[in-house]
């Protein structure tokens, strides 16, 4: 039995010369044991034809919103694949998929589905480099679709570079690595915090903090496309979030309302990622009222919140996981060692402001992870999502030992 044995594979089709390479990779994906269909576009027509593709399917292609006087019914195959798979996915495709525009089948399964998709972009040299088709991409990468990278190498038009479409036996290889991934997580039940706190003032006015809720959005999503449950209990943030049915997202203002929400879920939580920045202080006695502004200066008597953390770390039972973060400008691993030991974490992730284009708003983070056994990770700069990847599999590590 292959690696792909009755996974249910949505291939789509669009026009590009490369076209040719999709009858290779869906020969290649059956004899992984994977159920393939086929959806294509007019313009790919040109290329390669239907018939080929429903010969090695055995299904008949799928390519017209109606077709011999009836309604094709996108919705629904969008709900029968467990990946859809664009290759090659042209420019043109890709900036229809950006901006949500639906003129054939395949845009219209592509806006309806439920189930991951990848694309395998193909173009010209001068195509691939354009901004427009970067912003694109990135735009694509942001919404939670993955892209495989393009080859480099001689292209139709003569030029040489990047944009080849990569080759059947690399998409198959990311495809299995896909299917083997998504339970990695399988059964787990995970809790995160993201976002800040904010601690009210007066009914206008708080304390709060800088932290977007990025890095534990993006931990949230990576989870759950790895086939755990998560509950992201999340601060006040304006970051986008993916729907997906294994995710909970449940909203919360303060200090006080996480640690609520947090002990409420407790006792089912295999995993708690402490990644909210909490205030640590809140206003002991906030205004009912909105505070006017006189010639007095206004004086706060601020009392500490409740450690989230740390109230976990001291209950929790020894077969569930606490991981922490420490945002810190000095003494970065004393100060995390210290934060680990305290409240009984299985490993803390640290990061620090310090470096450029890391921790509080941007999009990407440089982290290290330090484990309660002493050992140190030490990773380089890379995107939030990627930092996600690295800090669940640190997870799923701990509970293979």
């Amino acid at each position: 039995m292959g690696k792909l044995s009755g996974k249910k594979i949505l291939i789509g089709i669009t026009g590009s010369i490369s076209a040719y390479k999709s009858v290779v990779l869906v020969r290649l994906l059956q004899k992984e044991g994977a159920i393939v269909k086929v959806v294509m576009t007019e313009s790919s027509k040109e290329f390669v034809g239907e018939l080929t593709f429903s010969t090695l399917c055995n299904s008949p292609v799928y390519s017209n919103l109606s077709q011999d006087n009836q309604w094709s019914n996108h919705v629904e195959l969008g709900l029968w694949a467990e990946l859809f798979l664009i290759a090659p996915a042209s420019a043109n495709t890709l900036a229809k998929m950006t901006h949500g525009l639906v003129d054939n089948l395949l845009t219209a399964i592509y806006l309806s589905a439920k189930c991951p998709i990848m694309v395998a972009p193909a173009m010209d040299l001068d195509m691939w480099n354009h901004k427009i088709t970067q912003s694109n991409l990135q735009i694509l990468q942001q919404i939670g679709i993955q892209i495989i990278p393009v080859g480099d190498g001689h292209l139709a038009s003569g030029l040489s570079g990047p944009g080849r479409l990569a080759e059947p036996e690399e998409i198959v290889e990311i495809v299995k690595d896909f299917f083997i991934d998504s339970n990695l997580l399988s059964q787990k039940n995970i809790l995160i915090t993201a976002g800040p706190t904010y601690e009210a003032i007066d009914p206008v006015r708080f304390i709060g903090n800088r932290s977007s809720g990025k890095m534990g959005i993006r931990l949230a999503e990576e989870a759950v496309k790895l086939g755990a449950h998560v509950d992201l209990i999340l601060g006040p943030s304006n970051e986008s979030i993916l729907s997906h049915s294994l995710l909970n997202v449940i909203r919360v203002e303060s200090a006080q309302q996480m640690l609520d929400e947090v002990t409420k879920l407790q006792s089912k939580i295999d995993c708690f990622i402490f990644a909210a920045a909490v205030a640590d202080y809140k206003v002991e006695s906030p205004s009912q009222e909105k505070i006017k502004k006189t010639e007095i200066n206004l004086d706060l008597h601020l009392t500490k919140n409740p450690d989230i953390a740390l109230t976990i770390g001291k209950s929790k039972r020894s077969d569930q996981i606490s991981v922490g973060f420490a945002l810190e400008t000095e003494n970065l691993f004393e100060n995390a060692k210290s934060k680990l030991d305290k409240k009984n974490m299985d490993f803390i992730v640290m990061n620090t402001p310090k470096v450029k284009n890391s921790a509080f708003g941007f999009d990407t983070n440089q982290i290290s992870i330090y484990h309660k056994d002493g050992r140190i990770l030490e990773f380089e700069l890379k995107t939030k999502k990627e930092v996600a990847k690295d800090i669940l599999h640190e997870i799923y590590q701990l509970q293979c030992r």
